[in-house]
């Protein structure tokens, strides 16, 4: 057995705290070590040459390199070892930059833990054995979760590139927030405009099919093999008959009576509606939770909106419908919710009419919106207006994230409001301004040179809403009291309320803050932990909308790759079953986050997927009859590990 080991001073990260020279002194008396080396930048070009040039001359048979993260470099040595003949699995890699450097201050214990750390490595790397990878074959098709601009974006394009995708949006209409808003900073377009060809877009596109007012029910399977069944939420009215006319809405008896979600409840709408005039399909859904027939079984002595209808759309017998696809991938792009700012009672939200949320005015401002865009505020147009910022977002005890969209978007809005009443007095209570995005900065220059005035408060510091008559006060510490006729609270970005059950369905991650998380913050922002299932847009992590459609089109290309190839590379370290030793006692099928175990009712036994398996290894440690071993983890090879650490 002949073993290169190869010590990283990755630059002063590692050799500022490990004395690296000594370490290879130290590594080089182990015996089967065959020579050790040490490298500036082991990652670099000249670094991984001298592991080529090594294992050729010397004929080596195992490789250690200690370096910084596996998460990080792992791949990168191990494509070196496959190039030169070594089975992959037949490499080590030791994190002395996370693990020692960067948490230690003592030099001289640094560098014997580091040397502990490569021996356990060296000791491991005798009993490794080589492994093979599998290869699955890929179903040419990807599905789209959510129809925002992210969804829309990442749909158009995998099926620009040729492949059949499905959009599902759990609305009538795609769309998304972005639908709600009137403009979009810092170029003050409409958003309309900019969202609905691309809308119109994705409806028409021949390798798109879109599944509106649908929810994914369930998943199963692995990459390039999704096993997906959709629900069908029933609209009661045919969308082959259905011509948007709208007759049925206007007949309606609850007309003007039910509160308009897509307005931030600020209108009313009928039982039957379009969410918005622009929604993509324009086809009428009827609210099951408001409708006199659908709630009491009768509606009246006649059914208006049946006789109003001339193409005999509507269907009250309409049932919940399932749909099974097969694909090869998935992105998810479900979006945001907006804070509850009730959640926060010194703003006053919801006590005071005066108050309300940015996307509350966006609705108010937007021509299409409950006032066709006249901002008033208890019957009369606001002469002084408030913004306050970080409502939500940046808060010790709650939201810690900063979600990014606010500063600019109350920027915009202040300009909105200095362009609709040029002599009111604007205020924007704020704790930092973040302008960091193309255009950004000139932006907020712009609103400063039309004399808003901008209020700086530490995070920490008090800020209260109180009533004042038709207006209210803002009392914030440090400054004056502003008795002001309109609030407008910067609410931040939340996940989405079904993040976690969605999050259950499709077998990946929730970060502490509670959106997806993604499987690499640097090197793979875009994937998570399962393989072929990608992430886009908000759900991710706040973000605006330029930089939600560059993430969807990366989504896209990640989606795309696998679809192209036709079959995909799977990950050879998984767990392995002794049927001999197993009892079928069944403890380890709950504990799979990958739903990789099944029971085999006729042997009565477990059975493992291996190409679902992530090689966690949580079967193993709780088997109790020690069936299940991992691959690249045996007792053997980890006992050899600790052996080797206590050996120094």
């Amino acid at each position: 057995m002949k073993i290169g080991v190869y010590v990283c001073e990755c630059g002063i990260n590692i050799a500022a705290t490990v004395d690296v020279e000594k370490v290879i002194e130290n590594i080089q008396a182990i015996p089967n070590v065959a020579v050790s080396r040490l490298n500036k930048y082991t990652c670099s070009d000249p670094g991984q040459e001298s592991i080529r040039k090594d294992i050729k001359e010397l004929n080596l048979d195992r490789v250690v390199v200690a370096s910084c993260s596996p998460r990080m470099h792992e791949p990168t040595f191990r494509n070196v070892v496959e190039e030169t003949g070594i089975n992959p699995y037949c490499f080590e890699m030791v994190n002395i930059r996370e693990h020692v450097s960067w948490v230690h201050s003592d030099k001289e214990k640094a560098t014997e833990k580091a040397t502990e750390l490569i021996a356990g490595a060296v000791a491991r790397a005798e009993f490794l054995e080589p492994l093979e990878r599998k290869e699955v074959s890929v179903i040419p098709k990807a599905l789209v979760i959510g129809g925002g601009i992210s969804g829309i974006q990442t749909a158009l394009e995998i099926a620009t590139d040729g492949f059949k995708t499905y959009l599902v949006e759990k609305s009538p209409s795609i769309g998304g927030r972005m639908a709600q808003l009137d403009k979009t900073f810092p170029t003050l377009d409409c958003s309309a405009c900019i969202l609905t060809p691309k809308m119109v877009d994705a409806n028409r596109h021949p390798n798109i099919e879109l599944f509106t007012y649908s929810e994914i029910e369930e998943v199963n399977g692995y990459i390039g093999n999704f096993e997906v069944k959709i629900k069908k939420k029933p609209r009661y009215v045919d969308v082959e008959k259905c011509v948007g006319c709208g007759l049925c809405a206007e007949a309606c008896r609850l007309k003007g009576r039910v509160l308009n979600e897509f307005d931030e409840n600020l209108s009313k709408r009928s039982s039957i509606y379009v969410p918005f005039p622009q929604a993509v399909p324009l086809k009428y859904t009827i609210d099951p939770n408001r409708c006199n027939m659908l709630r009491f079984g009768k509606c009246g002595d006649e059914l208006l909106c049946v006789a109003a209808c001339e193409q005999n759309a509507i269907d009250f017998d309409q049932k919940e419908e399932f749909v099974d696809i097969e694909v090869g991938t998935i992105v998810v792009a479900t979006g945001f919710d907006n804070f509850n700012p009730e959640e926060t009672p010194e703003y006053g939200y919801g006590k005071y009419p005066n108050v309300i949320t940015g996307m509350e005015f966006e609705r108010l401002v937007n021509a299409a919106g409950p006032t066709e865009g006249h901002l008033e505020i208890n019957g009369k147009e606001p002469e002084k207006v408030v913004f306050i910022q970080c409502v939500g977002s940046r808060d010790k005890d709650g939201n810690t994230y900063c979600s990014r969209v606010c500063c600019m978007y109350t920027a915009k809005q202040a300009h909105m409001v200095r362009d609709k009443f040029p002599d009111s007095e604007i205020i924007v209570y704020n704790t930092d301004v973040r302008a960091y995005g193309k255009g950004f900065e000139e932006f907020y220059n712009r609103v400063l040179d039309e004399e808003v005035e901008y209020r700086r408060r530490e995070l920490d510091d008090p800020i209260q809403v109180m009533e004042n008559g038709e207006g209210v006060i803002v009392k914030a510490e440090g400054h004056s009291d502003i008795e002001a006729d309109l609030v407008v609270l910067a609410t931040g970005l939340v996940p989405k309320a079904d993040t976690k059950e969605m999050a259950r369905k499709l077998n990946i991650s929730v970060s502490a803050d509670g959106f997806f998380l993604e499987a690499h913050p640097k090197l793979r922002p875009i994937d998570t932990f399962t393989d072929g299932i990608f992430i886009a847009g908000c759900c991710q992590s706040p973000k605006d909308i330029p930089d939600s459609v560059a993430q969807a089109s990366g989504a896209a290309v990640r989606a795309a790759a696998p679809l192209a190839q036709g079959k995909v590379i799977v990950e050879a370290i998984s767990a392995v079953i002794d049927e001999d030793l197993c009892s079928g006692c069944r403890i380890c099928e709950s504990l799979c986050s990958f739903s990789a175990l099944e029971f085999a009712s006729e042997d009565k036994i477990m059975k493992i997927n291996d190409v679902m398996c992530k090689g966690c290894g949580s079967c193993a440690a709780a088997c109790p009859t020690g069936a299940i071993t991992m691959k690249h983890y045996t007792n053997k090879q980890v006992l050899a590990q600790i052996g080797g650490i206590l050996s120094k």
